[in-house]
Protein backbone atom coordinates (compact mmCIF):
# COMPACT_ATOMS: atom_id res chain seq x y z
CA UNK A 1 0.00 0.00 0.00
CA UNK A 2 1.55 3.32 -1.12
CA UNK A 3 2.08 6.07 1.38
CA UNK A 4 -0.09 9.12 0.90
CA UNK A 5 1.29 12.46 1.86
CA UNK A 6 -1.14 15.03 2.94
CA UNK A 7 -0.31 18.52 1.63
CA UNK A 8 -1.05 21.45 3.84
CA UNK A 9 -2.80 24.34 2.13
CA UNK A 10 -0.56 27.16 0.87
CA UNK A 11 -0.75 30.27 3.01
CA UNK A 12 1.07 32.88 0.83
CA UNK A 13 4.55 34.32 0.93
CA UNK A 14 6.85 34.06 3.89
CA UNK A 15 8.27 37.16 5.50
CA UNK A 16 11.71 36.29 4.17
CA UNK A 17 10.45 36.15 0.57
CA UNK A 18 8.74 39.53 0.90
CA UNK A 19 11.84 41.15 2.41
CA UNK A 20 14.07 39.73 -0.33
CA UNK A 21 11.70 41.03 -3.02
CA UNK A 22 11.55 44.50 -1.48
CA UNK A 23 15.35 44.54 -1.09
CA UNK A 24 15.92 43.61 -4.73
CA UNK A 25 13.49 46.31 -5.90
CA UNK A 26 15.23 48.91 -3.71
CA UNK A 27 18.65 47.99 -5.14
CA UNK A 28 17.34 48.24 -8.72
CA UNK A 29 15.71 51.61 -8.01
CA UNK A 30 18.93 52.86 -6.42
CA UNK A 31 20.89 51.91 -9.52
CA UNK A 32 18.28 53.20 -11.99
CA UNK A 33 17.62 56.64 -10.50
CA UNK A 34 21.06 58.17 -11.28
CA UNK A 35 21.02 56.69 -14.78
CA UNK A 36 17.60 58.23 -15.43
CA UNK A 37 18.79 61.59 -14.04
CA UNK A 38 21.84 61.68 -16.33
CA UNK A 39 19.80 60.76 -19.40
CA UNK A 40 17.21 63.44 -18.56
CA UNK A 41 19.95 66.06 -18.16
CA UNK A 42 21.52 65.10 -21.50
CA UNK A 43 18.10 65.18 -23.15
CA UNK A 44 17.45 68.69 -21.79
CA UNK A 45 20.71 69.97 -23.28
CA UNK A 46 20.08 68.26 -26.63
CA UNK A 47 16.58 69.75 -26.79
CA UNK A 48 17.91 73.25 -26.04
CA UNK A 49 20.57 72.94 -28.78
CA UNK A 50 18.00 71.81 -31.35
CA UNK A 51 15.58 74.58 -30.33
CA UNK A 52 18.22 77.30 -30.75
CA UNK A 53 19.51 75.90 -34.04
CA UNK A 54 16.01 75.59 -35.49
CA UNK A 55 15.04 79.08 -34.28
CA UNK A 56 18.03 80.63 -36.03
CA UNK A 57 17.27 78.70 -39.21
CA UNK A 58 13.55 79.52 -39.11
CA UNK A 59 14.27 83.22 -38.54
CA UNK A 60 16.62 83.24 -41.51
CA UNK A 61 14.12 81.42 -43.76
CA UNK A 62 11.29 83.79 -42.79
CA UNK A 63 13.52 86.81 -43.53
CA UNK A 64 14.61 85.39 -46.90
CA UNK A 65 10.98 84.71 -47.78
CA UNK A 66 10.21 88.32 -46.80
CA UNK A 67 7.40 87.00 -44.60
CA UNK A 68 5.31 89.93 -43.42
CA UNK A 69 7.62 92.34 -45.23
CA UNK A 70 9.82 92.46 -42.16
CA UNK A 71 13.09 91.43 -40.62
CA UNK A 72 13.01 88.36 -38.36
CA UNK A 73 15.23 87.66 -35.42
CA UNK A 74 16.01 85.43 -32.48
CA UNK A 75 16.58 86.56 -28.88
CA UNK A 76 18.40 84.12 -26.58
CA UNK A 77 18.09 84.80 -22.89
CA UNK A 78 18.28 82.82 -19.67
CA UNK A 79 15.25 80.57 -19.65
CA UNK A 80 13.94 81.12 -23.18
CA UNK A 81 14.56 81.46 -26.90
CA UNK A 82 12.24 83.81 -28.76
CA UNK A 83 11.76 84.02 -32.52
CA UNK A 84 10.37 87.48 -33.27
CA UNK A 85 9.22 89.67 -36.14
CA UNK A 86 10.82 93.10 -36.32
CA UNK A 87 14.09 95.00 -36.54
CA UNK A 88 14.83 94.56 -32.82
CA UNK A 89 13.49 92.54 -29.91
CA UNK A 90 12.39 95.67 -28.05
CA UNK A 91 10.43 96.96 -31.08
CA UNK A 92 9.01 93.59 -32.18
CA UNK A 93 5.44 92.67 -33.06
CA UNK A 94 4.58 90.38 -30.13
CA UNK A 95 1.72 88.76 -32.06
CA UNK A 96 4.30 86.78 -34.05
CA UNK A 97 6.52 85.66 -31.15
CA UNK A 98 7.43 81.98 -30.96
CA UNK A 99 8.94 81.27 -27.55
CA UNK A 100 10.71 78.09 -26.49
CA UNK A 101 11.25 77.70 -22.77
CA UNK A 102 14.61 76.31 -21.70
CA UNK A 103 14.81 73.96 -18.72
CA UNK A 104 16.00 75.56 -15.49
CA UNK A 105 19.12 73.36 -15.59
CA UNK A 106 20.39 75.07 -18.78
CA UNK A 107 22.47 78.24 -18.52
CA UNK A 108 23.12 80.48 -21.53
CA UNK A 109 26.29 82.47 -22.19
CA UNK A 110 28.07 83.94 -25.17
CA UNK A 111 28.45 86.98 -27.36
CA UNK A 112 25.27 86.48 -29.38
CA UNK A 113 22.10 87.33 -27.49
CA UNK A 114 19.99 88.84 -30.24
CA UNK A 115 20.28 88.30 -34.00
CA UNK A 116 18.11 89.72 -36.74
CA UNK A 117 18.22 88.44 -40.30
CA UNK A 118 18.01 90.81 -43.26
CA UNK A 119 15.19 90.58 -45.75
CA UNK A 120 15.83 88.59 -48.93
CA UNK A 121 19.48 87.75 -48.16
CA UNK A 122 19.07 86.29 -44.67
CA UNK A 123 22.38 87.79 -43.53
CA UNK A 124 22.59 87.87 -39.73
CA UNK A 125 23.14 91.17 -37.91
CA UNK A 126 25.76 89.58 -35.65
CA UNK A 127 28.09 86.61 -35.64
CA UNK A 128 29.55 84.69 -32.76
CA UNK A 129 28.70 81.90 -30.42
CA UNK A 130 26.27 80.88 -27.71
CA UNK A 131 27.12 78.27 -25.08
CA UNK A 132 24.39 76.16 -23.55
CA UNK A 133 25.55 74.48 -20.36
CA UNK A 134 24.16 72.25 -17.65
CA UNK A 135 26.06 70.61 -14.81
CA UNK A 136 26.87 67.53 -16.93
CA UNK A 137 27.91 68.96 -20.31
CA UNK A 138 28.22 72.03 -22.51
CA UNK A 139 27.58 72.74 -26.19
CA UNK A 140 28.65 75.83 -28.12
CA UNK A 141 26.79 76.90 -31.25
CA UNK A 142 28.40 79.30 -33.74
CA UNK A 143 26.71 81.43 -36.39
CA UNK A 144 28.86 82.93 -39.15
CA UNK A 145 28.39 85.92 -41.47
CA UNK A 146 26.39 83.84 -43.94
CA UNK A 147 24.03 82.56 -41.22
CA UNK A 148 25.47 79.03 -41.15
CA UNK A 149 25.08 77.37 -37.77
CA UNK A 150 27.73 74.96 -36.53
CA UNK A 151 28.58 73.34 -33.23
Amino acid sequence: MPLMWKKSPSRGFTLLEVLLSVGIMAILAGIGAPIFGRSQTKNDLDTAVVSLTQSWRRGQVLAIANEGDSLWGVKVSAGSITLFKGAAFAARDTNYDETFDLPATISVSGAVGEITFSKLTGTPSATGSVSLTNFAASTTLNINSQGTVSS
